[in-house]
């Protein structure tokens, strides 16, 4: 006999885990099934961001920021250190006892909001009147069939193939293997200059690897404004030490047991061959949508094998809905999150909003780099006229202090009505600066209403206010 639930979650990462425990929280019955694991087999909510994602990463790059600062920048500060060494095994256990802590206070709160949680997958398996028969294959080996009033599907996404290349995780590596490199290589390789490409080569160079980024497309950062792109690939390259090559068209990758060469044709044309030890695959993301058995309901999938949603992430079907990575949209933790919430909330009868031109993006590289809103390009191209403020964190002070006076913040604003359009960041901790625009511009702000605002001193936010200064060419200290 079925169990019987109102809502149930097929997927546990950001935006699964969410929807479920503001389901609970509104008073539904609420089940949640996903099929993460630990290396020994242990459920392990929160999908692939908490478990080989965005929080291990960011574990990583602290860890190896700490190591960098240590050889390149104590002295400045008047400390000695003597030989200063890397434990990579050391740094991995700690990646793993912060994995463990997340994941574990996710099966906490799904106990305190009596969120009922199956270790496996989930799948449609028929629909029988107003409810939905699931099937959850659960990691025992048995099969669960779950009723549900309504499903929201959850179901993440996984790393893109490169066609004729075998991930081992071995020499051959996607973010999970670039996660748990047991010791620091000499020559890594990494195709892909997106987030997992940049963050991943970012950690490994700082510990003294020689790292090589190469990207088909033919600009760098090209969903970016083009000017911090300019200058965070200069300070990627000139300080960082990261080699990147763009335009680069992938041939024949050949594995051996203890290399791997890649054979390539760079921008100008000409073939070349490199040599690693290790290589890192990250040319984007898939939708998770082919064990869903989707045809056995009649839920619409597109072109790309996302699940189609409208707005409100309603799909075709009545009571399903979609969230995350497996609809459109950008693939990020925090999007997948507040639109998990949102469903919750319109299943109750409730109104939310989420306005996606307000989502942030952020690269946990350094210098970080986030932007909100559109870029100068997107302006000119959609024929909005826009005045910009920019401010370079050279002048600063807390910057100054922190050793981290690279970058600049970039607003754009409406030349007639002065509502911000877009904020632009790259330099010392852009992602949380970010959270500032995005306020404002949730809220309509113009560049007066931050200008207008008093900013602690001194603090790095203050490059924001003089960038909001600069919309009217009244900067004070530039």
């Amino acid at each position: 006999m079925s169990q019987q639930f109102d809502v149930v979650v097929i997927g546990g990462g950001p935006g699964g885990y969410v929807a479920a425990i503001r389901a609970a929280q509104l008073g539904f019955k609420t089940a949640c099934i996903d099929a993460t694991s630990t290396a020994d087999g242990k459920p392990s909510l929160g999908g692939t961001c908490l478990n080989v994602g965005c929080i291990p990463s960011k574990a990583l790059l602290q860890s190896s920021e700490n190591y960098h600062h240590a050889v390149h920048s104590f002295a400045d500060h008047g400390i000695s250190t003597g030989v200063v060494k890397i434990d990579v095994a050391q740094m991995l256990k700690r990646k793993e006892e912060i994995i463990a802590k997340n994941t574990g206070g996710i099966a906490f709160l799904f106990r305190k909001n009596k969120v009922t949680s199956f270790h496996g997958t989930g799948s449609f398996k028929s629909k029988s009147g107003d409810k939905y028969v699931l099937e959850a294959k659960l990691a025992d080996g048995k099969k669960e069939s779950i009723e549900a009033t309504h499903v929201i599907v959850a179901t993440g996404s996984s790393v893109r193939q490169l066609p004729g290349v075998t991930i081992d995780n071995k020499l051959v590596l996607d973010n999970v293997g670039a996660l748990a490199i047991p010791a620091v290589p000499k020559r890594l390789g990494v195709i892909g200059a997106g987030v997992i490409g940049l963050e991943m080569g970012s950690v490994w160079k700082r510990l003294g690897s020689e790292v090589t980024v190469l990207e088909a497309m033919p600009t760098f950062l090209g969903a970016a404004d083009e000017h911090v792109a300019r200058e965070a690939m200069k300070l990627l390259t000139k300080e960082t030490g990261l080699v990147i090559s763009t335009g680069v068209k992938i041939g024949e990758i050949k594995v051996s047991k203890k290399d791997v060469t890649v054979n390539y044709t760079d921008a100008a044309g000409a073939a070349q061959k490199a040599v690693y030890d290790k290589l890192i695959v990250s040319i984007g993301r898939v939708p998770n949508t082919d064990g869903l058995n989707a045809e056995a309901v009649g839920l619409k999938l597109n072109e790309r094998g996302q699940v189609e949603v409208n707005d409100d992430c309603k799909t075709n079907l009545p009571n399903v809905w979609a969230v995350g990575d497996v609809v459109r949209g950008p693939m990020l933790a925090h999007k997948a999150s507040e639109e998990g919430v949102a469903v919750a909330e319109r299943i109750a009868g409730q109104h939310p909003h989420v306005d996606f031109n307000n989502v942030p993006w952020v690269i946990y590289t350094n210098p970080e780099i986030a932007w909100v809103g559109k870029t100068e390009q997107q302006l000119k191209a959609e024929g909005i006229e826009y005045k910009k403020g920019q401010f370079l964190f050279s002048a600063n002070g807390r910057a100054l202090a922190l050793g981290e006076a690279k970058g600049f913040v970039k607003m754009l604003a409406d030349k007639k009505t002065d509502r911000i359009l877009g904020v632009h960041i790259v330099g010392p901790f852009a992602s949380e600066l970010i959270s500032e625009a995005v306020v404002a511009m949730e809220f309509s702000a113009s560049s007066e209403d931050i200008a207008r605002i008093v900013h602690a001193h001194p603090s790095l936010s203050e490059a924001m206010h003089e960038a909001a200064l600069g919309c009217d060419g009244r900067t004070l200290h530039s």
